[in-house]
């Protein structure tokens, strides 16, 4: 019988933590492997991320233990058979949760009960996080909006630029053309005159 040791590796590991990063799988078990995102400091503008993982398995004898686990039996140079599996990172958007009535105390817990020394309740922790995405959810639409106003302001300036620089060939009375046709027909002129 065999079982599978795994490996996850991540393009980004100062942003998100792996835990357990490598273990044992056994034939149909399985494993829970722990993706934490490390606090950002500004939400991404676009929900698109370059961030990627990549899962590793490898078959090993049974009976082997996570201590037996290298970075060698990942390598394919060596000869191993690995499977791999790559997983790209997409943010979502929270969904809004229906907003739970204040005066509504009919099958809630008591109030004060989630909290003996004064912090706060569960609930308000949970208003206060969805509050806070909401707010950053509204705050990126708003950004996308100023970004795509400002740059249809950039083409309109350009538009504008290039109708003042037309507009000024136009007005100008006497074409470059008609200019270069004078000159030539003077120098005609004089040398027809000067014989």
């Amino acid at each position: 019988m065999w079982c599978n040791h795994v490996q996850v590796k991540t393009t980004n590991p100062k942003k998100y933590s792996v835990r357990p990063n490598a273990g044992i799988v056994l034939p149909r078990s399985t494993s829970d492997i722990i993706v934490t995102m490390q606090a950002q400091k500004e939400a991404p503008v676009e929900l698109q991320s370059k961030d990627k993982f990549l899962l590793q398995s490898v078959k090993a004898p049974d009976g082997s233990t996570a201590k037996d686990i290298s970075p060698e039996m990942f390598s394919k140079e060596a000869g191993n058979i690995v499977e791999e599996c790559k997983l790209r990172v997409v943010y979502v958007v929270p969904q809004r949760t229906p907003p739970i009535p204040e005066g509504s105390d009919e099958g809630s817990s008591p109030k004060g009960s989630a909290s003996d020394n004064g912090n706060s309740n569960g609930f308000a922790v949970t208003r206060a996080f969805n509050d806070s995405h909401e707010k950053s959810y509204e705050e990126k639409k708003l950004a996308e909006e100023v970004e795509k106003a400002l740059q249809e302001n950039r083409r309109l300036r350009e538009e504008l630029e290039q109708l003042r620089v037309s507009a000024s060939k136009k007005s100008g009375g006497i074409s470059f053309k008609v200019m270069i046709l004078v000159a030539i027909l003077s120098i005609l002129l004089g040398y027809l005159l000067n014989r």
